[in-house]
């Protein structure tokens, strides 16, 4: 989001610029907008330097979700990541579908699904890394799934790369560890549907975390998690 930071600065630049040039056709005087701009671009580049652009991405989520196509996505997408750290066996402690909320909680992103899990370091042992890698596509594969593309999971690559550049893992291998994990999860959302769109459902109504594990558990099927 720092990078929305830079855009945002470029385009108050490019905004004074044009009010400079346009102000006089409208009667309106010069300071007006400089002063407007000039504040925009000092509370932008604050933002950007040392809030690591967390208030650019409030802004920006604040305005997105005034599509209901937006609030939807965020919503099935979070499902993904929820319902396979469930299969997975993963404790989940909350989740968050907004910026805002994502800030009070002191999470990253715009939204996300935080975890109750002891294995949870940095870096991951052995035998959670594949775990998580599955968790981290799923939110990709979940809008996939229901979309047909994906326009969040921008920081879930970032996390997926982040391990396996501590790991000195290749490029390569990233891109292929992606695919891998990207499959894993879309098949176990896949054979858990019901309880995906039951999931999808309860996290709709803001329900607890607890209330989000009962509606997987009662339309949940049996099967043989890798």
């Amino acid at each position: 989001m720092q990078q929305t930071s830079l855009n945002l600065i470029a385009i108050g630049i490019f905004g004074m610029t044009l009010s400079a040039l346009l102000g006089p056709a409208f009667n309106i005087s010069p300071a007006v907008p400089a002063i407007a701009v000039f504040a925009f671009l000092v509370l932008a580049t604050i933002d950007s330097f040392s809030w690591q652009g967390r208030g650019v991405s409030i802004l920006v989520d604040w305005f997105a979700r005034f599509s209901p196509e937006y609030r939807q996505r965020v919503i099935h997408h979070e499902a993904g990541h929820f319902l396979v750290a469930y299969l997975l066996g993963i404790p989940i402690a909350t989740y968050t579908l907004s910026a805002w909320e994502a800030w009070k909680q002191g999470q990253p992103g715009a939204a996300g699904v935080a975890f109750d899990d002891p294995e949870l370091t940095s870096p991951l042992p052995p035998g959670a890394i594949q775990r998580y890698y599955t968790i981290w596509m799923a939110g990709i594969a979940a809008e996939t799934l229901v979309y047909g593309n994906a326009e969040g999971g921008a920081e879930d690559r970032q996390k997926l790369q982040g391990v396996m550049a501590l790991l000195k893992r290749p490029m390569g291998e990233f891109q292929l560890q992606e695919r891998q994990s990207l499959l894993q999860a879309k098949t176990l959302i896949q054979e858990n549907w019901a309880a995906y769109e039951a999931l999808v459902t309860a996290m709709n109504q803001r329900t607890t975390v607890a209330e989000c594990c009962q509606a997987i558990a009662s339309r949940q099927q049996v099967i043989s998690l890798p």
